[in-house]
C-alpha cells in the first residue's frame, strides 16, 4: 500500500480484529476503506439501536456518546498504523492525546458514521492524526489524536 500506486486498500471486520485488541461492544469501527498506507483512511461505523450505550444515553432519545465517536476515530487511526507497520510482529497503538475536540451534531441509531483520518506527523513510533467524523457528508465531530505504537509484548 505504501508503494505510491493509486490503489487504495480496505480492511474488513475480520482483519480489524487481527489488528486491534478491541471487541464488541467496544470495537467502534466496522470497516476501513480508502486506505493510503498510514497517511489517510476512511472508517465506517454503522450505528444500531441495539448497542448497549443507548440503554443509558439516553433511553427516550438515543444519542451516541461523543467519547465513543472519538474512540472510533482513534481505532481507525490505530488500525491503519498497525497495518502499515505490522512487519510480522503484532503491534498495539495506544491513545495518548486528544486535542481540538469539537462536537457539532448528534449521532443516532440508523446513522452511518464515516471517520476521515489524515496523518499530520510522525516521529518514530508517535503519530498525530487530524480526524473528522461525518454523517451523510456533514461533520458531526472532529479532533486531533495522538498515539504511540508498541509491540504487543512491550
Amino acid at each position: 500500500m505504501g508503494d505510491g500506486s493509486d490503489t487504495l486498500g480496505t480492511i474488513d471486520i475480520n482483519k480489524l480484529m487481527q489488528l486491534l485488541p478491541h471487541r464488541y461492544p467496544f470495537l467502534l469501527v466496522d470497516r476501513i476503506v480508502e486506505i493510503n498506507g498510514d497517511t489517510s483512511a476512511r472508517g465506517i461505523k454503522n450505528v444500531t439501536a441495539n448497542e448497549p450505550h443507548f440503554t443509558g444515553h439516553f433511553p427516550h432519545e438515543p444519542i451516541m456518546p461523543g467519547v465513543l465517536i472519538i474512540e472510533g476515530m482513534a481505532q481507525t487511526a490505530g488500525a491503519i498504523c498497525a497495518l502499515e507497520h505490522y512487519a510480522g510482529e503484532p503491534k498495539t497503538t495506544y491513545f495518548m492525546t486528544i486535542d481540538k475536540a469539537k462536537f457539532r451534531k448528534t449521532v443516532v441509531p440508523g446513522d452511518t458514521v464515516e471517520y476521515v483520518i489524515e496523518k499530520i506527523r510522525q516521529k518514530r513510533n508517535i503519530f498525530k492524526y487530524a480526524c473528522v467524523a461525518e454523517v451523510d457528508g456533514q461533520k458531526v465531530a472532529e479532533a486531533e489524536i495522538g498515539a504511540m505504537m508498541v509491540g504487543r509484548d512491550e
